[in-house]
């Protein structure tokens, strides 16, 4: 399924180069769900997740005719995606204040998980792992997202992040490490 979803994307890549702009906006429904999710699990903010996909799908819009080889559209995608994640993400930690007050927010949302531990309930999991993945170092979260949430191969990550493919397997083992010291230090039962 994977080669077919990608041989039609190439075809229609090619298309969208020479202007098609029927073949880009098939291209972009076609992806526009990935991109989304990605940017969705990398900051878990619904109006993030779609502006960033917008932005994305924009820069591809402006840059698909600058693309050598329309074969590596799918690493492409996800690195034009993860810049502008990037770049959001900086931008943000510009305008963040650190006070005593959000300090004090955070510590209170790690005690409701503690009081919310013998509910067991599935929800309560989920969110601490989304907090937990929001606190990892970036590197490590891109590699973690674009591995487990998007399925992507080792040699895929590493073109799309510029690293090798041994640098990728470390970040991923350092990213599910500390995921795991995390949901042990909240008592999730994971040993």
């Amino acid at each position: 399924m994977e080669n077919i979803a990608r041989e039609h994307s190439t075809d229609l890549v090619e298309k969208s180069q020479k202007g098609n702009q029927q073949a880009f906006g098939k291209l972009m429904g076609l992806w526009y769900q990935r991109i989304y999710n990605l940017a969705f699990k990398y900051f878990n903010d619904h109006d993030l997740a779609m502006e960033i996909t917008q932005q994305t799908f924009i820069t591809v819009h402006q840059k698909i005719d600058r693309l050598k080889n329309p074969e590596a559209f799918k690493c492409w995608l996800y690195k034009l995606a993860l810049n502008h994640c990037r770049q959001e993400d900086r931008r943000q930690k510009r305008f963040t204040w650190i006070s005593i007050f959000n300090m004090q927010q955070n510590s209170d949302e790690v005690e409701a998980f503690r009081i919310e531990e013998n509910q067991g309930d599935q929800q309560e999991t989920t969110q601490l792992l989304q907090l937990l993945i929001q606190k990892l170092p970036e590197e490590q979260r891109c590699v973690l997202l674009l591995k487990e949430y998007e399925g992507l191969k080792f040699r895929e990550i590493a073109e799309a992040l510029g690293i090798s493919e041994n640098t990728a397997k470390s970040r991923l083992y350092y990213a599910l490490n500390h995921l795991k010291k995390g949901m042990e230090k909240y008592k999730y039962g994971i040993r």
